[in-house]
C-alpha cells in the first residue's frame, strides 16, 4: 500500500490461549488405543471436531525444564539443563511469557514451580507444585484443578498454563502400562472438556475466537522414565483447538511431525507477539490456515526474516547457506506477488502464484531450521581445554607413580615441593596468564573461565603448571634409576599370566570402544563379554593349580600341600603328614581332610561355570541399552500386574538368600536387625502395591509405605552404626584385625540392605547373584589361587560394572530410577533424594568395591600394602577411562549423536568419578598401613 507495515507486528488471531501441559503425555496415549478408551472427549475432537492435530519431535534430553525452554523459547537448550533441572534458574533468553508480559498479557499459571522458576515475576497469579516427588499420583494434579472453576469464570486473563504432573509420577513408579495409567487419562480427559466447553461458552460472534492447546514436555519410556531419545520419549502428542478451525470429517490416517520448538513460532503468530530472537521453529501452517493468503505470507516471511536474522548472527558465510538463498528467492517471489495483488487481480494466477510463493517459504524455514538447529552448539573451547589438561596431567601423574604406589611399600608421592620453588615452575605459570589475558580479550563469545575471579583463574594457572613440573620430576626420576644397576635382577623378570594380559586388552579395549557410539549405547555387551572371558580364564588357571601342580608335588609324595584357607576355620597353609597316619585317629582326620579337600577341588573347578550361569539369568532379567531395549525380558514379565503372585514369591525367596548370603560374618544383633530390616523391605512392597502378603486377596490398601520405609532406615542406620563403632574402635583404640573385618562387613551388611529397599522387587535377584557371585569367587577362585591386590582390585572393578547393567541401567538417562529417591519421604527433600537416587543407581559398582575393602582387609596378614594397592588401582581404573573419553567427546563435539549419546554417557562418568572418589577416601581412611606411616 502507500505506508509500509513492514515493521508492524500483526494483530493477534485469538483472543485467551489456554495452554494444558500433560507430563510424560506419549502420542500413543491421545492417538492410540489408550485414547480411544480413556479419552473419549479428546479423541471426539480429534476426529470430528475444531482442531489440528500433530505429533511434537522433542529433542534429547527429554527432561522436564529444558523442554519448557524449547517451547517457550523455541530454541534448543544444551545438555547441562539436565544437571540444572534439579533447581533450575530464572530464564534469561527471549521467550515467549516474557513478550506476553511485556506487551501486557495478563499471564496465570498452575502446576509444576519449574515454570515459577524459570519465570519469576512474570505471572499475575500462580500456584507452583513440586515436580520431583514422584510418589504423589493425585494431590499433585487436585492442587491445579482445584483453581479451574474460579479462573475459567474470570475475563481478567489472555494466558492460562496448566502443567499436570500426576501421569509422569506414575509413569516413575509403575510404567506407562500400569493400571493408574488409564483412570489418570479419564481425569485428564474430563479437564480438558470443562476448560474446552467453558472458552466456547465465552466466545461471541463479534469477539477473537480462543485456542486451546494440548501438548506434553516429554514422552516415557517402555519402563516409564524419560531423558532418552527413544520414539516413546522424544514423541509427544500436539493439539491446537478453536472455532476458528474448521471442522474435521473424520479420524486423520496420518498425523504430521512437527518440532516441539515449532510451538513458540505459532504461538507468537497467535498472540500477535513477536516471535523469539533465538528461536528456530516454523510457524504451524495449518493454525493459521483460516486467514487470507496476504495474511499468511506476511507470517511466513516474518517467521523467515527472523531466522535469517538469526542464521547471520552465527554464520560468517550465511549468504551461502542453501536455505537463506531459498528464503531470499521466496521473498523476491513475495514481492511479486504483493504487486498482482495490489494491481486488484484476482484471477487464478494470483492464486497459483500465492501457493507457489507458500510452498517457497515453506520450503526455506525447513532448511533454515535444520540448519540453525545443527550450529546450536555454541562451545567454550578455552574452559573445555583447560579441563581437559588438568584431567590428562592428573591421569599422567598417576601412571607414572604405578611402580611405587604397586611396591611392597606402596608409596603414593606427588614430588610438588621442590617444583613449586623451581624456576620452570614460574616461567610457566607467567606464560600461563599471559595466554589466559589474551584468549579472554580477544574472546568474541562469553566464557566461563574467563568470567572466574582473577585469583580463582591463577590459582588454576599454578595447578596446571605444579602439575606439569611433577610430571617432569617423575619422568626424571624413572629415568635417573633406570641408568642405576639392578639391585635383585630376579625380581624385575616377573612373567605375566594369561589373566594379566587378559586384564590389560580388556581395559584398552573399552577404553577404545568409547569413541564410537554403537559401543556406548550397548556397553553392557562389552563389560557382559569381559566378565564372561575372565572366568573362563580364570577356569583354566584353576585346572593349572589343580592337576598340573599337583602332578609336580605328587612326584615328591612326602607332603599333601593343603590349598584352601577355609578349611575348619585356618587362615594359612597346613601340611599334613602322610607317614604319619599309622595312628588311627589322625588316619580318619586325613581321610576327612582329604574329603573336604577334594570335594572342594571340585566346587572350585565348578565355580566359573557357577558365574556365568548366574550372569546368562542376570542377562534375561533386564533388556538394556538401544538396539534390543524394547525386546521383551523376564523383569517385565514379572511387572505385569497377571504375575503379582510370582514376583512376591521371588521377592520373598531372595530376601531370605540375601539374609543367608550376609549374616554369616555379623553380630548377633546385627544378624537380628538384618533380618528384621529386610521383613520390613518386604513389608514396604506390600504397602505400595508391588507384592502381596499370602494372606492378602487384592492390594486395593495403597499406601507410600512411608512408616514401612523409615522402619526400614532406622535398621540400616543402625547395622551401619554398629560398623563404624567396631571400625573406629579397631583404629584409634587397639589395631585389631578381626574386629577391623567385623567392622567392614557390617557397614557393607547395612549398605545390603538399603539396596534392597531401593531396588525395585524383581531386581532383587541381581542383588542375591551379587552377593552369591563375591561368595564363590572369594572362597574358590581368589584364596586359592593366591592372587595379587591389583588382580583381584580390577576383577571387582569389572564385575562392578556389569553390575551396573544387570540392575538394568544404561547409558542413557531414561534407565535412572528416579522414584528410588523418594522411598520414605513425604515430601521432596534435595540431598536425601539425590543420595538416594545415586545410590540406587550405582549399588553394582558401590557393593562390589566395598567388598573389595572387606576382601583386601581380610588379606593384610599375607600383604600389608594390599589395601593401599586396591586403592591405587582402582582410583587408576576409573581415571584412564574418563581421561581418554573426555578427549574423545571433545573430539566429537559436532557428532550427530553428541547429544543423545554421548553426552549422558560424559554425565554417567561424571557422577561415578564423584562416587569413586568417596571409595577411595574411604579405602585410604581403612588402611591401617598408611595411617600407621602418618603416625
Amino acid at each position: 500500500g502507500i505506508v509500509s507495515n513492514w515493521t508492524k507486528i500483526p494483530p493477534p488471531l485469538f483472543k485467551k490461549v489456554v495452554i494444558v501441559l500433560i507430563d510424560a503425555l506419549r502420542d500413543d496415549f491421545i492417538f492410540g488405543s489408550k485414547g480411544k478408551q480413556f479419552m473419549p472427549y479428546t479423541t471426539h475432537i480429534v476426529e470430528k471436531g475444531t482442531s489440528y492435530s500433530f505429533i511434537a519431535e522433542a529433542k534429547p534430553p527429554t527432561v522436564t525444564m529444558p523442554r519448557i525452554k524449547a517451547l517457550m523459547t523455541g530454541s534448543i537448550p544444551g545438555f547441562i539443563d539436565v544437571v540444572v533441572n534439579l533447581n533450575s534458574p530464572a530464564l534469561l533468553d527471549d521467550n515467549l511469557i516474557w513478550q506476553a508480559k511485556t506487551a501486557g498479557k495478563r499471564i496465570i499459571f498452575y502446576g509444576d514451580d519449574t515454570w515459577v522458576k524459570l519465570f519469576p515475576k512474570h505471572f499475575v497469579e500462580y500456584d507452583g507444585t513440586t515436580s520431583f516427588f514422584v510418589s504423589d499420583f493425585t494431590e499433585v494434579d487436585n492442587n491445579v484443578t482445584r483453581h479451574l472453576d474460579r479462573v475459567l469464570k474470570r475475563e481478567d486473563w489472555d494466558l492460562l498454563i496448566l502443567h499436570y504432573l500426576g501421569l509422569d509420577h506414575i509413569g516413575h513408579m509403575t510404567g506407562p502400562n500400569s493400571p493408574l495409567v488409564g483412570p489418570k487419562l479419564r481425569e485428564m480427559d474430563n479437564v480438558l472438556k470443562k476448560i474446552h466447553i467453558s472458552l466456547l461458552s465465552k466466545e461471541g460472534e463479534a469477539s477473537l475466537p480462543s485456542l486451546l492447546v494440548v501438548c506434553g514436555d516429554h514422552g516415557m519410556s517402555e519402563t516409564g522414565s524419560h531423558g532418552g531419545s527413544s520414539e516413546g520419549e522424544v514423541h509427544t502428542p500436539l493439539l491446537f483447538i478453536s472455532s476458528a478451525f474448521e471442522k474435521r470429517s473424520g479420524p486423520v490416517t496420518q498425523l504430521d511431525l512437527v518440532q516441539q520448538t515449532d510451538l513458540a513460532s505459532t504461538l507468537a503468530v497467535g498472540l500477535g507477539l513477536p516471535i523469539s530472537r533465538n528461536s528456530v521453529g516454523n510457524i504451524i501452517l495449518p493454525v493459521v490456515g483460516g486467514k487470507t493468503m496476504r495474511e499468511q505470507l506476511r507470517f511466513l516471511h516474518l517467521n523467515g526474516f527472523q531466522l535469517s536474522r538469526l542464521l547471520q548472527e552465527n554464520t560468517p558465510a550465511y549468504e551461502k547457506d542453501p536455505g537463506y538463498e531459498q528464503f531470499k528467492i521466496a521473498e523476491k517471489s513475495h514481492g511479486n506477488w504483493i504487486k498482482l495483488y495490489l494491481e486488484g487481480n484476482n484471477s487464478e494466477i494470483l492464486l497459483n502464484l500465492g501457493k507457489k510463493v507458500l510452498k517457497q517459504y515453506l520450503e526455506a524455514l525447513k532448511t533454515l531450521s535444520s540448519s540453525l538447529s545443527k550450529q546450536v552448539a555454541q562451545y567454550d573451547m578455552y574452559s573445555m581445554m583447560v579441563g581437559t589438561v588438568i584431567v590428562m596431567e592428573v591421569l599422567l601423574l598417576l601412571l607414572l607413580s604405578v611402580p611405587k604406589a604397586l611396591s611392597s611399600r606402596a608409596e603414593f608421592e606427588v614430588p610438588l615441593s621442590p617444583p613449586l620453588f623451581s624456576l620452570l615452575f614460574y616461567l610457566m605459570c607467567l606464560m600461563l596468564c599471559a595466554v589466559h589475558v589474551i584468549v579472554c580479550t580477544s574472546a568474541e563469545s562469553l566464557c566461563y573461565f574467563c568470567s572466574m575471579s582473577w585469583f580463582t583463574a591463577v590459582g588454576v594457572m599454578m595447578l596446571i603448571s605444579a602439575l606439569m613440573c611433577g610430571i617432569l620430576s617423575a619422568v626424571g626420576k624413572i629415568l635417573e634409576n633406570s641408568r642405576l644397576p639392578l639391585k635383585n635382577p630376579v625380581v624385575s623378570s616377573s612373567s605375566w599370566s594369561e589373566v594379566d594380559v587378559l586384564i590389560l586388552a580388556g581395559t584398552i579395549g573399552h577404553v577404545l570402544s568409547l569413541g564410537a557410539s554403537s559401543f556406548i549405547e550397548e556397553e553392557h555387551q562389552t563389560w557382559y563379554f569381559l566378565i564372561n572371558t575372565l572366568c573362563l580364564a580364570l577356569c583354566q588357571e584353576l585346572c593349572r593349580n589343580h592337576f598340573l601342580l599337583k602332578e609336580c608335588d605328587s612326584q615328591h609324595g612326602t607332603t599333601v600341600k593343603q590349598n584352601f584357607d577355609g578349611i575348619r576355620g585356618a587362615s594359612e597353609c597346613k601340611n599334613i603328614d602322610v607317614i604319619a597316619a599309622g595312628d588311627s585317629k589322625l588316619g580318619k582326620t586325613v581321610s576327612s581332610a582329604e574329603f573336604v579337600k577334594e570335594s572342594d577341588k571340585w566346587i572350585s573347578l565348578a565355580s566359573p561355570w557357577i558365574i556365568l550361569i548366574c550372569c546368562r539369568l542376570l542377562r534375561s532379567l533386564n533388556q538394556t541399552g538401544v538396539q534390543w531395549a524394547h525386546r521383551p525380558d523376564f523383569g517385565h514379565w514379572l511387572t505385569s500386574s497377571e504375575h503379582k503372585s510370582e514376583l512376591s514369591l521371588l521377592a520373598a525367596v531372595s530376601l531370605v538368600m540375601i539374609f543367608f548370603l550376609v549374616q554369616r560374618r555379623c553380630s548377633l544383633v546385627s544378624k537380628i536387625a538384618m533380618a528384621l530390616g529386610l521383613l520390613g523391605v518386604y513389608s514396604y512392597r506390600a504397602a505400595i502395591g508391588n507384592v502381596v502378603f499370602p494372606w492378602q486377596h487384592d492390594s486395593k490398601d495403597i499406601s507410600k509405605g512411608i512408616t514401612e520405609a523409615r522402619f526400614v532406615y532406622v535398621f540400616v542406620l543402625g547395622i551401619v552404626f554398629t560398623g563404624t563403632k567396631d571400625l573406629l574402635k579397631s583404629q584409634v583404640i587397639s589395631a585389631d584385625s578381626s574386629m577391623k573385618s567385623t567392622g567392614l562387613w557390617e557397614v557393607y551388611s547395612g549398605l545390603v540392605l538399603l539396596s534392597a529397599l531401593l531396588f525395585r522387587p524383581h531386581n532383587l535377584p541381581v542383588l542375591v547373584f551379587c552377593l552369591l557371585v563375591q561368595t564363590v569367587m572369594t572362597k574358590y577362585i581368589w584364596r586359592p589361587l593366591k592372587f595379587d591386590a591389583a588382580q583381584i582390585t580390577i576383577m571387582h572393578y569389572w564385575f562392578g560394572q556389569a553390575f551396573f547393567y544387570f540392575q538394568g541401567n544404561s547409558n542413557g538417562i531414561a534407565t535412572v530410577d528416579v522414584s528410588a529417591g523418594f522411598v520414605g519421604l513425604e515430601s521432596y527433600v534435595e540431598i536425601p533424594a539425590i543420595f538416594l537416587t545415586a545410590f540406587a543407581t550405582y549399588a553394582g559398582p558401590l557393593l562390589w568395591a566395598i567388598h573389595l575393602l572387606c576382601y583386601l582387609s581380610s588379606e593384610v596378614s599375607r600383604n600389608s600394602a594390599a589395601v593401599g594397592h586396591g586403592c591405587f588401582c582402582y582410583a587408576l581404573m576409573r581415571s584412564v577411562p574418563v581421561a581418554i573419553y573426555i578427549v574423545l567427546v571433545t573430539g566429537l563435539r559436532y557428532h550427530l549423536f553428541i547429544w543423545s549419546v554421548f553426552s549422558p554417557k560424559l554425565l554417567y562418568e561424571g557422577v561415578h568419578v564423584f562416587i569413586t572418589a568417596a571409595i577411595c577416601l574411604f579405602f585410604t581412611a581403612m588402611d591401617q598401613n598408611h595411617s600407621q606411616k602418618v603416625q
